[in-house]
């Protein structure tokens, strides 16, 4: 008599955390998940996407800077010398990096308009905080207030991304200029 086919054990445990999660989920679901085709995906890679969803659903809003205990708190840069302020800026971007909080396209800017720009603008930014293991926030250093995109044109874009650009303004996009600043920060795995 042939045995039964018996289910692995880690798939049943994956079913049961998938009817946890999509229990979870329910009170925040709205008409944008239909768009998702959740039945053609591997539960695992389901369960993976319920759980980002809900811990997003979940997490504290707070400004970054409530992200550390102590809270972080930067002096104003001009009551540091060059050197103090070069050293304050790297132990910042090592913690926000543990965070898991990436600085992008800042080569652009001096240590001191760096560090300027954490304590005024990312510092006081009001973030969800999800706490997930591959979950990082990005800070665009090269943005703007107003939108605009000079500043990432001239240093950073491509020159596909330059002629994009290009095309949809019908306007020429800014002379390229080498960013003064290079540095070496830390970035999210891909």
């Amino acid at each position: 008599m042939p045995l039964a086919n018996h289910p692995d054990p880690d798939e049943v445990d994956c079913l049961l955390r998938n009817a946890e999660l999509r229990d979870a989920i329910e009170p925040y679901l709205d008409e944008s998940i239909s768009e998702l085709d959740l039945d053609r995906l591997p539960t695992r890679v389901e369960n993976r996407f319920l759980e980002s969803m809900l811990a997003w659903e979940q997490a504290p809003l707070e400004t970054v800077a409530r992200w550390f205990q102590p809270v972080l708190a930067l002096q104003p840069a001009c009551t540091l010398d060059d050197g103090r302020l070069h050293d304050r800026l790297w132990e910042t971007i090592e913690r926000l990096f543990e965070k898991r909080i990436v600085l992008d396209f800042t080569d652009h800017l001096s240590d001191r308009e760096l560090y300027t720009l954490i304590r005024r603008d990312i510092l006081t930014a009001v973030v969800k905080r999800v706490d997930l293991p591959d979950n990082y926030v990005h800070f665009d250093c090269s943005a703007s207030d107003d939108g605009d995109m000079w500043t990432w044109l001239t240093y950073y874009a491509s020159d596909g991304e330059r002629e994009a650009w290009g095309e949809d303004t019908g306007r020429e996009p800014p002379p390229r200029r080498v960013p003064a600043h290079p540095r070496a920060l830390p970035v999210a795995p891909v």
